[in-house]
């Protein structure tokens, strides 16, 4: 029986050549006809799935606050019920945190305020420092903290003093001052004036995104009296003491950015209290802003919404409510949506793709003609020792000590942050939970876990232009296949080949052999570098920082053909819909990158994001990939050809 090619032919454009724009000949029709809801800064394949599962989730926190009370759904249904009180919220005001603001004006030392800032973070309101709980990439068997940089209210330090940025500078400036106003800070100028201040000094300690993404640099192990030398103003006991974390939780730690941890924590002086002050009031107002009146959200939506991402409107209040709740209780949500939207058939189905995709890596591993026979066992090693996890979680969390008040949604919020402390400290001590996942089922996404050296693929991405098992191998292939084949080679791009099969971070490699595979990623790193989207205002992509996710796509494309043609067993592809398999693997590779964005996110996502723009992520990667040439009849000329002695090939 043939199955429907999974290719929409009616959407292919009949003036842009697949040779010379892939991505545009998919989806050019449709991005001249779609435009980016109001309420998006982009929007595409991923964002048209996440506004079915968005969907899914309203009507089931609508039936949970009917459920029985003291049940987890009602819990949810509670928690959503809070959310949509605008009433109530209203004539709230900003009653629910003016007891912590005046205590924020109130604390007279540096140990006082340390201790208040532990207090309040357990509550929700984030730290100077980033604080949490991970596998220790030098001894998997454990938990360990992670402490590292924190403390700015711009998404990255290069917002604090690259030119381009100045603009967004003073909009930040004047938003500091609108919001510590709506707080009801006597002097909300002045208070703005030294949290930008305080924040840009904070700012020039931190380290860049390309050098925070180095885990090798990242992971320096101290012990607690190492970390008091690295910080001599903070007073971590009673700080800890706060936070509620245990006594020992800092035994060991490891420190990600050292020069950035010690530097902020220098400016932890009884001179600098007042600007801190400040700093710690604007962070109260920020974290609470969603949960207080229409007020407060619209003028937080208006800088972190339009200002940095050209978003022209706030979403309507029940989205907002279910990403509190997915948020909050993302596992309860999760195994509701499990029972009414997942298909249990999709399961197997993955499984057989997950394992000719594994076995597509093991024989290309077998044969790479770069890499010598002692890096080649280990790496089978590590790929043999890979757990895939699809669909929805084997057990779900426990919410049972999580306290929900129908009628107090700020408390809501602190209550939930607590016990999300409350979990991720717990793990200190305890062994590694391997049956946890770090995204909901009904998120649409993917994900590789070092540490775990796991792939995790949720329910909800296991829908067309993804995955459908109704339709042609080859366009799954080129789609979910080629998406299972980027996380897969996560464990195996720049920074995943630092870890071993069980995710610990030591070096497995011959000098020879990494220098081969660093040759390699240097050459797609320039080519990336070459790439300047139309919109990103003459910006170019940051090939540093998106190799790892660059070498994702490489191998996994190419490692998801051949495992297209291992499906086949001894069976020959079929011609549909006038295609060849070979044309319906790349055409539906172009699907799922069907996105539009808006100039000031593009402009944004080049900065701190370390994926490549979307058209890219189609685009380049096939200009590196022979089959794509012979499918295409790609040749010199063609927009997309690329000449033989530049291709990267890796995995």
């Amino acid at each position: 029986m043939t199955l429907p090619s999974g290719i929409a032919l009616s959407e292919l454009s009949d003036t842009i050549r697949p040779q010379d724009d892939l991505y545009r000949h998919v989806n050019a029709r449709w991005l001249e006809r779609t435009p980016i809801p109001a309420d998006k800064a982009r929007y595409g394949a991923f964002h048209i799935l996440a506004e079915r599962a968005e969907e899914a989730v309203r009507a089931i926190a609508e039936e949970c606050r009917t459920a029985p009370q003291g049940s987890e759904a009602r819990k949810v249904g509670d928690l959503y019920a809070s959310f949509m009180d605008v009433g109530r919220l209203e004539a709230l005001g900003a009653e629910p945190i003016a007891d912590a603001l005046a205590e924020a004006a109130a604390v007279a030392s540096v140990d006082e305020f340390t201790a208040l800032v532990g207090r309040l973070e357990r509550g929700g309101v984030p730290g100077f420092l980033g604080l949490g709980v991970e596998v220790d990439p030098g001894d998997p068997g454990r938990y360990i903290v992670w402490i590292g940089q924190a403390g700015l209210g711009l998404p990255n330090e290069s917002y604090y003093r690259e030119e381009q940025f100045a603009g967004i500078r003073d909009r930040y400036r004047e938003h500091l001052a609108r919001m510590l106003a709506l707080a009801g800070l006597a002097q909300p100028e002045a208070s703005a004036a030294r949290v930008f201040e305080l924040e840009t000094r904070i700012a020039a300690v931190h380290w860049d995104v390309v050098r925070t993404r180095d885990i090798q640099q990242a992971y320096n192990l101290r012990s607690f009296a190492q970390l008091q030398e690295l910080t001599p103003a903070l007073a971590w006991p009673p700080y800890l003491a706060a936070l509620g974390a245990p006594a020992d939780a800092l035994a060991e730690v490891v420190v990600a950015q050292p020069s950035a941890v010690e530097g902020i924590a220098a400016l932890l002086t009884e001179q600098e209290l007042g600007a801190w002050r400040d700093w710690l009031a604007w962070q109260l107002v920020r974290s609470f802003a969603p949960y207080l009146t229409e007020e407060f959200a619209k003028a937080n939506f208006d800088f972190y919404g339009t200002v940095l991402t050209g978003t022209p409107e706030q979403r309507v209040r029940w989205k907002r409510g279910v990403s509190f709740i997915e948020d909050a209780m993302g596992d309860a949500v999760g195994k509701l949506y499990v029972e009414r939207h997942f298909d249990q058939t999709a399961k197997a189905a993955m499984d057989e793709l997950v394992a000719n995709l594994l076995e597509a890596y093991r024989e290309s591993i077998s044969s790479l003609d770069w890499m010598g026979p002692q890096t080649r066992a280990k790496a089978l090693e590590k790929l043999e020792r890979f757990t895939p996890k699809i669909g929805y979680p084997v057990k779900w969390r426990d919410y049972s000590a999580l306290e929900v008040d129908p009628a107090d949604l700020v408390g809501n919020a602190r209550r939930v942050a607590a016990f999300a402390t409350d979990w991720e400290l717990g793990k200190i001590g305890k062994p590694i939970d391997r049956d946890e996942w770090h995204m909901t089922p009904q998120t649409v996404n993917a994900y590789y876990h070092p540490l775990m050296n796991e792939i995790v693929f949720p329910a909800a991405i296991l829908q067309p232009p993804f995955f459908d098992a109704g339709r042609d191998p080859a366009a799954n292939y080129g789609a979910i296949g080629a998406v299972i084949g980027h996380e897969i080679g996560h464990g195996f791009d720049d920074q995943g080949s630092r870890y071993d099969g069980d995710g610990k971070l030591q070096d497995w490699w011959t000098q020879e052999d990494r220098a081969a595979f660093e040759h390699r990623t240097r050459s797609l790193i320039e080519q990336y570098d070459e790439l300047v989207p139309a919109q990103g205002g003459g910006q170019h992509v940051n090939g540093s920082l998106t190799i790892g996710e660059n070498i994702g796509d490489l191998g996994g494309l190419g490692i998801a053909w051949k495992a297209y043609l291992r499906s086949l067993g001894e069976a020959e592809p079929e011609i549909v819909d006038g295609l060849t398999a070979e044309r319906r693997f790349f055409l539906s590779w172009a699907q799922i990158w069907q996105q539009a964005a808006r100039d000031e996110e593009v402009v944004r996502l080049l900065a701190i994001d370390p994926h490549s723009p979307a058209e890219f992520r189609c685009n380049q990667i096939v200009r590196n990939i022979g089959e794509f040439y012979a499918a295409f009849d790609v040749t010199p000329g063609d927009g997309l050809w690329l000449d033989p002695d530049r291709r990267v090939t890796i995995w």
